[in-house]
């Protein structure tokens, strides 16, 4: 039987698994010409794994970088929760509660369009505008999000209680509830013009932290 050839995996398997080869073959890792990815010039493979250093050194700093950048964003955000939350706190006469919590929601966030409606209010704020205009299909639509709704917008009616709904291109429809197994008692509306704002896929964790917050405040209102 003619023997087998050898193959470059066989090389390969034989000096993973035979590590003392270049310590008695010294004079080979001198030997050992590498084409360099800048220019395809040969180097020694001395050089070559300096090379494979610096290019892995250099994706670590950028990671580093990224995570950096990640961390200062996640500051920023969560001092501008502390002080959406601080407001709300602030609001003396519950009936306020609603107005001041879309109009800081703009002001902090700096979201261009945001509205608000509760249901299921206490009587006394059963006039009040945040309490009207909500239909049963917006309704049936809020229970129905386990989470904020994030993406393109789709003709949702709720869009129409913004200032400027033809403007509103992507939104975030944020469910109000006491608890998670709760049906929703209100709907936090926020609208972009720009299509990339609030983006189908995109993490709602911090969105839902707001939804938790704006439905503790409103609480006040509710008739429970």
């Amino acid at each position: 039987m003619q023997p087998q050839p050898i193959t470059e995996e066989d090389i390969a398997q034989f000096l993973i698994h035979t590590p003392d080869f270049f310590e008695r073959h010294a004079d080979l890792l001198g030997a050992v010409q590498l084409t360099s990815p800048h220019g395809g010039r040969a180097v020694s493979l001395q050089e070559r794994q300096a090379e494979m250093l610096r290019e892995k050194i250099k994706v670590l700093e950028l990671r580093l970088m990224e995570m950096m950048r990640h961390g200062n964003e996640n500051m920023l955000i969560a001092d501008k929760l502390l002080r959406w939350s601080r407001q709300l706190f602030l609001v003396g006469r519950p009936a306020d509660l609603p107005a001041v919590l879309v109009s800081e929601m703009k002001s902090q966030f700096s979201v261009p369009q945001a509205a608000l409606k509760v249901w299921d209010v206490a009587e006394v704020y059963a006039d009040e505008p945040f309490a009207q205009g909500a239909s049963d299909d917006v309704k049936s639509l809020a229970s129905s999000l386990a989470t904020p709704y994030c993406g393109v917008n789709a003709g949702f009616d709720s869009v129409r209680w913004l200032d400027d709904p033809d403007a509103a291109v992507s939104v975030t429809l944020i469910p109000l509830r006491a608890s998670a197994t709760q049906p929703a008692f209100g709907l936090l509306v926020l609208a972009s013009p720009d299509s990339q704002r609030y983006q189908a896929g995109m993490a709602t964790d911090f969105l839902e932290r707001i939804g938790e917050l704006a439905s503790a405040a409103l609480s006040r209102v509710r008739d429970v």
